[in-house]
């Protein structure tokens, strides 16, 4: 494949996930949102870019940039499934970290700082754990390098992704 089909295919991965959270938002009003209702409608795009079906862009991309043989292609996805369910239990508990952020931000203590700090750290690491072993399971049932290319295009996207979520999630205040 040619690396500007490939810049084609990043750059429509990017438009999705970035055009995402506008199309979950409804139209603006013509007076400003209040403070509250516009982080509240903020936080709505983004639970919904967290659970929005990217799961069918995803696997459009996978399949064009792995460009599996048809034995690699038997091997590969029911693993790669496996990965994204267990990967959508980490992204809810991610949503409901926001969803608790989003509740307490004007009212947010040095305790409940540390708690939600604490545990989007152990998220981050179980997501890590998580890619991990669903690594050793494709090399192993693939290739090395077969895995290899899964993981970074799968940690190009998330890293899209969370960029996109954490470039609209207010600071601490």
């Amino acid at each position: 494949m040619t690396t500007s089909r490939h810049r084609v295919l990043w750059a429509a991965v990017f438009a999705l996930v970035v055009a995402a959270p506008g199309a979950a938002q409804e139209p603006a009003p013509a007076a400003p949102l209040p403070r509250e209702e516009a982080r509240e409608r903020n936080l709505n795009a983004y639970v919904e870019l967290l659970r929005s079906d990217l799961r069918t862009e995803k696997v459009a991309v996978l399949t064009e940039l792995m460009q599996l043989t048809e034995a690699e292609d038997k091997a590969f996805w029911p693993i790669y499934r496996d990965f994204e369910h267990e990967q959508s239990r980490l992204n809810d508990e991610r949503i409901a970290g926001i969803e608790t952020y989003a509740k307490v931000y004007n009212q947010l203590t040095p305790a409940t700082a540390n708690e939600l700090a604490v545990k989007s750290l152990d998220l981050e690491a179980r997501r890590a754990a998580l890619k991990k072993t669903y690594y050793t399971k494709l090399a192993a049932a693939v290739s090395p390098k077969t895995a290899a290319k899964a993981l970074q295009i799968e940690n190009q996207i998330q890293l899209i992704i969370d960029l996109q979520v954490a470039a609209s999630l207010p600071v601490i205040p």
